[in-house]
C-alpha cells in the first residue's frame, strides 16, 4: 500500500517556459535586440546545447563540459558553471551576458505547473499522504512552489545541491523516505526521467514515470496516479 510519494520537480510537477521564451524575456529585459534570423539561429543552438536548466535535454555536450555536466546538481556554483559554458558554446553576440541568461530561469515566473499538479497535491493532502518533492538541482525551488501558492502541500524538499548526492543515487531517495517517516516500500517515486528518478527502484520503491512534456501537451498523467494508492 501506498502511504507516501515522492515526486520530481522539473517535468514532472512544473515546466521551464521553452529556450524561445527564455531568451526573448532576456533581451527585453536587457535591451539587447537580435534580427529575427539571428534570434532564431541563437535558439536552435541553445537548445542543441541544452543551456536552459530543465529546458531541451543536450543534444551535444562539449568535451571540455562533459566532466562538470555529470556533478552540476551537486552546488550552486557548479549548476552555474556547467549551463553558462553550454550558453557559451552555443556562441551567442559578443553582448549578451550569459550569467544574466542563466539567472533569468531562476525566477519562479518562468516555471508553470501542470495542469494537474495542484489538484493531485491537494488530493494527496485531504487523504493524508505525505508529499516529498527529490530533485536534482543546483538552486532553491522553494520560491516557485510558493509563487504559485503550492508550498504548504509539499513536506519534504529533499534537494541534490543541499543534500549533497544526485539521483540515482540510493541515498537521495533513502533520506527522503526517512524524512517522511516511512520504509521504501510504502513510498512512490514519479518522475520524467527513467534512470535518475527510476533509482528509487533500488530502495524498493515504487516507480511511476511521466512524460517531460510542453504544459498544454500532458495528458493528466499525475491524476492518473492516484489510482495506484487505492
Amino acid at each position: 500500500m501506498i502511504k507516501g510519494v515522492m515526486f520530481d520537480f522539473s517535468g514532472t510537477l512544473f515546466r521551464i517556459d521553452s529556450t524561445e521564451q527564455w531568451l526573448a524575456g532576456h533581451l527585453a529585459a536587457s535591451g539587447l535586440r537580435l534580427d529575427e534570423p539571428v534570434r532564431t539561429e541563437l535558439v536552435r543552438r541553445l537548445e542543441e546545447f541544452g543551456a536552459l536548466p530543465g529546458g531541451v535535454v543536450p543534444r551535444t555536450v562539449p568535451p571540455e563540459v562533459e566532466e562538470l555536466w555529470h556533478v552540476r546538481d551537486l552546488t550552486p556554483e557548479l549548476h552555474r558553471a556547467a549551463y553558462t559554458a553550454l550558453a557559451r558554446a552555443a556562441e551567442p553576440p559578443a553582448a549578451l551576458d550569459v550569467d544574466a541568461l542563466y539567472d533569468r530561469h531562476l525566477a519562479p515566473a518562468m516555471w508553470r505547473p501542470y495542469p494537474d499538479t495542484a489538484s493531485t497535491l491537494r488530493e494527496l493532502r485531504r487523504r493524508g499522504v505525505p508529499v516529498a518533492v527529490v530533485s536534482n538541482i543546483g538552486w532553491d525551488l522553494r520560491p516557485v512552489f510558493r509563487s504559485h501558492g503550492l508550498d504548504d502541500l509539499v513536506d519534504v524538499y529533499l534537494l541534490s545541491y543541499e543534500f549533497g548526492a544526485q539521483k540515482p543515487d540510493p541515498a537521495i531517495f533513502r533520506e527522503a523516505c526517512d524524512r517522511l517517516g516511512l520504509a521504501p516500500a510504502d513510498v512512490l517515486m514519479v518522475g520524467d526521467d527513467r534512470t535518475a528518478d527510476g533509482g528509487a527502484t533500488a530502495l524498493g520503491c515504487p516507480f511511476q514515470p511521466v512524460d517531460h512534456l510542453p504544459v498544454d501537451r500532458r495528458p493528466a498523467a499525475l491524476t492518473a496516479l492516484l489510482d495506484l494508492l487505492g
